[in-house]
């Protein structure tokens, strides 16, 4: 499954090396004739044709099939590692970890881990974008792999609470800390690869391409999860759970591998040769003069990261603590959905190019909010079936809307000097205010309400109003 989840980037590679070779003398002269100027900024409203304007002087570089190749595959490695300690969140590490009387409440201690690493995610994204927008964007994702790899490889070797007591949460929440760091300046250096690489105008369909890392990386960490899953409850929960972890050291090294042999991007290699008119560092920048268009990047970010989480993690505890539906069956809906989110992502990137991000944007996030008692209320069937439905909806066909323009969004509000940094702090602090959270929030709310979903419903359909009206206001402030 895991080699079919690659066929829509290897399709859109393959189609564009012609493209490669015929362009690559080109990449090594790049047009200075706009330098000195200071660039436009692009809005939300913006056409496909007009955002291809932006940045034209780039418009001929070379798409390398390694350098996409590499932003996918390098996220898919970050986002296993990052997944697979959220498919164990309610499977292990309450049990293990944070052992209590009440099972809700090691249950919400171990979300809480999972939370945690959100909120060091901004301090993460600020200090790697600082990196990428100064010294470049493949020396920083070498960074950022590193640490979340060699987080994850240790979480499978760490000791118990009934061996160590407190010093094993202890060790695990300072793990999850540095994934956290790693994973905070991951994504951004990631989309960028892509971005800055496309032609004007295909960056709806590479700008995707990236975020499949993300549906990538859960399969894997899902597929692994399940077939430890087979093993005997005895056998899982004393070494089992561990070797997903251990071999996310193989994946750490091909990822390596991949971005050894790539270089900077055009966009970001002209930008360095340019004599800087802003002595102001990036973030300085960004705060100062762009501070609505991250706080338009941080609203957005609403839809795509809370529900996903849902449809995800929470997904897992859920059927398994409340709906007493078997545990292979709720990781193997999340798998399905997973494939059917790969797949799907590319396609809406595409149609993105054609018909408008925001556009796109805006009815993912209408659909999200509707959808989301439907959700519950399939749900309740309380069979693999439904659970597989309700997911494959869910995050297979309504999600790749919001999350396969997402990147291309914040990528063309930002000009390329802040890019980095700006993306990445929208980006990030939106996924620290509600997507590290959700499963902890749902977990209260089903808890407060005696297991009822209404509460988690609304709680679903709010982000997604927010990120609406967001999106909205920017794009009219824009345009006044």
């Amino acid at each position: 499954m895991a080699v079919h989840a690659f066929a829509p980037a290897t399709a859109a590679l393959t189609k564009l090396r012609k493209m490669s070779e015929k362009t690559r003398a080109n990449q090594a002269r790049p047009d200075r004739s706009s330098e000195g100027r200071r660039p436009s900024r692009p809005t939300l409203l913006q056409s496909p044709a007009d955002i291809a304007g932006v940045g034209r002087r780039h418009a001929d570089a070379a798409v390398h099939p390694r350098v996409l190749a590499a932003s996918v595959i390098g996220g898919a490695i970050e986002w296993f590692d990052y997944f697979l300690y959220g498919a164990l969140a309610s499977l292990v590490f309450g049990k293990l970890f944070f052992p209590a009387h009440d099972p809700a409440v090691g249950l919400m201690l171990s979300y809480a881990t999972f939370a945690v690493t959100f909120f060091v995610r901004p301090l993460g994204g600020v200090v790697f974008s600082h990196l990428g927008d100064r010294v470049g964007r493949k020396k920083t994702l070498v960074i950022t792999l590193t640490l979340m790899g060699g987080g994850t490889a240790m979480i499978g070797l760490l000791p118990t609470y009934q061996s160590v007591g407190l010093l094993a949460p202890a060790l695990l929440v300072l793990l999850r800390l540095l994934q956290g760091l790693g994973i905070g300046g991951e994504w951004g250096g990631a989309l960028l690869l892509a971005y800055e690489y496309a032609p004007p105008e295909r960056k709806g369909l590479f700008g995707s391409l990236p975020q499949t890392g993300v549906t990538i990386g859960m399969l894997l960490s899902t597929l692994c999860v399940s077939l430890v899953s087979l093993l005997p409850d005895e056998a899982f929960l004393r070494w089992g759970w561990r070797l997903p972890f251990l071999a996310s050291i193989g994946l750490v090294f091909i990822g390596m591998w991949m971005r050894a042999g790539i270089d900077e991007t055009p966009e970001f290699k002209a930008m360095a040769a340019t004599p800087r008119s802003d002595t102001r560092s990036p973030l300085r920048q960004v705060l100062q003069s762009h501070w609505r268009e991250v706080l338009t990047a941080v609203g957005a970010k609403f839809v795509e990261t809370g529900p996903f989480y849902i449809f995800t993690v929470f997904l897992v505890g859920y059927a398994t603590g409340v709906l007493d539906v078997p545990r292979f069956s709720a990781l193997n809906a999340v798998t399905v959905g997973a494939l059917a989110a790969t797949v799907a992502i590319p396609i809406c990137g595409w149609l993105s190019d054609r018909v408008g991000r925001r556009f796109v944007f805006l009815t993912g996030a209408a659909l999200t909010a509707a959808y989301a008692p439907i959700y519950f209320m399939i749900l309740g069937q309380r069979t693999p079936v439904a659970i597989l439905w309700a997911t494959v909806i869910g995050m297979g066909l309504i999600w790749p809307l919001v999350t396969s323009v997402l990147g291309t969004l914040f990528s063309e509000i930002f000009s390329a000097e802040v890019r980095y940094t700006g993306v990445t702090l929208g980006y990030q602090t939106g996924a620290a205010l509600v997507g590290g959270t959700a499963p902890l929030v749902a977990t209260w709310l089903l808890h407060r309400q005696g297991g009822g979903w209404a509460g988690v419903a609304i709680y679903v359909s709010v982000t997604a109003m927010i990120s609406i009206l967001a999106v909205v206001l920017g794009a009219r402030r824009r345009t006044a």
